[in-house]
């Protein structure tokens, strides 16, 4: 479909360039598809970026794992953000990237943002965690900015299993159980962890602080 051809388009030049310097040109080109077939589909880059997070965030919540029900809230939220980075894994190069020109344009960052923070709503709904309302929303302002400090680790973890990254969402997560309730009994509850949870949480090693600003992905 053309929609995926643009987004796959997108992303790959999103590989190679600065977000900025993208334009639906080069995206029609590389998908071999006409500027009309794009115009039909999207508006604007940022808005095939925020299909791109939506299918990022469709295939979190479609492959969630049934036992996962049973663990505590914190283990619940660390499962589903290890499934995203998981799921956006063949894209690295794409969120350095996006990254790097987030950091240099106030405007962009500011944008992504608010297509982080509705995509942490359903991250947070997907662990079972209110997400609705005035605290809701704050809790997902500040998983938005938890998960993009998590991300720079992530980007720059070059191992298979990504220890780094699940020692970074580990300490991020057990911060942001202080934030003034923002994520409210994530620090409270003890840690029960399926097996699964427990395997990636063993594996976790010590990493230095990472920035904060929030990313879409």
């Amino acid at each position: 479909m053309a929609r995926e051809r643009i987004i796959e388009a997108f992303l790959a030049l999103l590989a190679e360039k600065p977000f900025e310097e993208i334009g639906f040109t080069d995206i029609a080109h590389r998908a071999g598809l006409s500027l009309a077939d794009c115009r039909l589909e999207f508006a604007s880059t940022l808005g095939v970026l925020a299909a791109h997070v939506k299918d990022v965030d469709r295939k979190v919540l479609s492959g969630l794992a049934a036992d996962m029900v049973e663990e505590p809230p914190r283990e619940r939220l660390f499962d589903v953000l290890m499934r995203r980075l998981e799921i956006l894994g063949p894209h690295k190069a794409a969120m350095r990237s996006l990254t790097r020109s987030a950091a240099r344009n106030p405007a962009l960052a500011l944008a992504l943002n608010g297509l982080a923070v509705r995509s942490q709503q359903w991250m947070l709904t997907a662990a079972d965690i209110a997400a609705t309302g005035p605290k809701g929303m704050m809790r997902a302002q500040g998983l938005a900015l938890l998960y993009a400090s998590v991300l720079r680790t992530w980007i720059n973890d070059d191992d298979p299993g990504l220890a780094r990254t699940m020692a970074a969402l580990d300490r991020a997560l057990g911060r942001g159980a202080r934030w003034a309730g923002l994520l409210d009994d994530l620090g409270r509850l003890p840690s029960r962890l399926c097996p699964r949870g427990r395997e990636r949480r063993r594996e976790a090693q010590p990493e230095g602080p990472a920035g904060d600003a929030p990313i879409a992905a």
